[in-house]
């Protein structure tokens, strides 16, 4: 049986952003999620991959950056997309039973995640879904000096054809942040995790990285 989501309402500030909440009977975690920066969290692949992770018994948390909530097209910088992950993550909290919080995002949700526990915010760990490690065609613009001062489970699922992340870039990046970076490649994947010639919509691409984010879950909680 499907667990049942929930819209809610989290206060980033005076703010108000939406979210939506699904817990299963005695989850293991809870995985708050963040969306990327041309998608708001209804997008079918986030959908995919935080009904999967219900269904692994991972309750989740998916919301809104306030700029996506007012219908702007252009991303919150970085102090307002913190304050949405810090209330998020609060707003989890407040729901959970003791289980380890845990925090993930697409692109630019996950890098604002990285950012928020750089800047002190409590996690059990973080999950990229494609982290944006430089601007296509641009690998010398680096986004990745808040990642070494990190020390909890990290685990990067990233394709080898991603435009934002160099291979052998990123590979020595995880190999500076040290043990508790993990990166699992998806060979011919994309920015969006698809595979050019594999033919899956985007909510069954979502679902698919459920597996491998729970099973790192499960072992590092």
């Amino acid at each position: 049986m499907a667990t049942s989501e929930s819209p809610v309402t989290i206060s980033v500030g005076e703010t108000p952003v939406s979210g939506v909440y699904a817990r299963p009977d005695n989850p293991l975690a809870t995985m708050v999620v963040a969306h990327g920066a041309g998608a708001g969290m209804e997008h079918p692949f986030l959908q995919g991959f935080t009904r999967a992770l219900n269904d692994d018994g991972v309750a989740t948390l998916r919301f809104n950056f306030p700029y996506r909530e007012a219908g702007r097209k252009f991303p919150d910088r970085p102090p307002a997309a913190i304050a949405a992950w810090r209330a998020a993550m609060d707003f989890a909290a407040a729901e959970a039973n003791g289980e380890p919080l845990w925090a993930a995002g697409k692109s630019f949700g996950g890098r604002m995640a990285s950012m928020a526990v750089a800047e002190g915010m409590p996690a059990a760990g973080l999950v990229y879904l494609g982290y944006p490690l430089h601007p296509p065609g641009k690998p010398e613009k680096l986004r990745d000096e808040h990642l070494y001062g990190l020390t909890l489970p990290m685990l990067f699922l990233q394709g080898t054809r991603d435009p934002f992340a160099t291979p052998e870039i990123l590979e020595n990046v995880v190999s500076r942040i040290g043990a508790t970076a993990v990166l699992q490649w998806l060979e011919g994947g994309g920015h969006s995790l698809e595979v050019a010639g594999l033919k899956r919509t985007a909510d069954q691409v979502g679902a698919s990285l459920a597996e491998p984010a729970a099973a790192f879950l499960q072992a590092k909680s």
